[in-house]
């Protein structure tokens, strides 16, 4: 089962990725998690990923691919697989379907989590993280129990560079200029399934796992 995961930032793709690759037993590709891997490591392309992250910018395209196509050949991926923020722009979506067909692979389900934009706004600036160990908080909704400190390792609990208001809303306008466009992409394939991602979690899961039909 190969599987795309769409939706604006903040849309909940991480924790439903999450349920999706442990119910259909894939792996989850994370783009996002790939890039903050590399920067944290400090590697050659992570420096160069940090500069577009930082201002909420999109990695260049080539630097994606790449990345991508050399994960989903690794062994894990034999029986499925689930991309959550790739392909972000029509040109990756045509270079995936290059990289699909020549591999012998087909797409299952394109699925579009879809959340208002002031929902969203709320959502990612009340995001914290743990820096130690990446545990997920909200100012409001899920707050540590000591303010900055995380509940499961002590370390200190941040705001990312990219969740501010100026930057989160920078990364609004790059998605609907050149990630929006892919839904109709899709459309066009006729394997898309639209998602209202406001819900609750089970209720949005539940939703996208009758979406799939498996």
């Amino acid at each position: 089962m190969n599987l795309v995961l769409l939706g604006p930032p903040g849309a909940g793709k991480g924790t439903q990725a999450t349920s999706i690759a442990e119910k259909y037993h894939i792996p989850h590709i994370s783009t996002g998690d790939i890039f903050r891997k590399n920067v944290k490591e400090g590697t050659p392309l992570g420096k160069k990923a940090k500069e577009y992250m930082d201002k909420g910018e999109l990695v260049p395209d080539d630097l994606t691919i790449d990345l991508v196509n050399d994960r989903l050949v690794q062994d894990d991926c034999k029986n499925g697989f689930l991309l959550d923020g790739f392909p972000r722009t029509e040109y990756q979506a045509e270079k995936f379907d290059a990289f699909l067909a020549k591999n012998g692979m087909e797409l299952t389900k394109v699925i579009d989590i879809d959340v208002a934009e002031d929902i969203l706004l709320d959502r990612m600036i009340g995001r914290r993280v743990c820096r130690a160990c990446g545990k997920p908080y909200h100012v409001t909704n899920m707050p540590p129990k000591v303010e900055g400190v995380c509940d499961v390792c002590g370390g200190e609990v941040y705001q990312r560079a990219d969740d501010t208001e100026e930057t989160v809303k920078n990364r609004f306008k790059v998605y609907k200029e050149q990630t929006s466009p892919l839904i109709a992409y899709y459309e066009k394939a006729g394997n898309i399934a639209h998602i209202d991602g406001a819900g609750a979690l089970d209720t949005v899961f539940a939703a996208i796992v009758d979406a799939i039909g498996a």
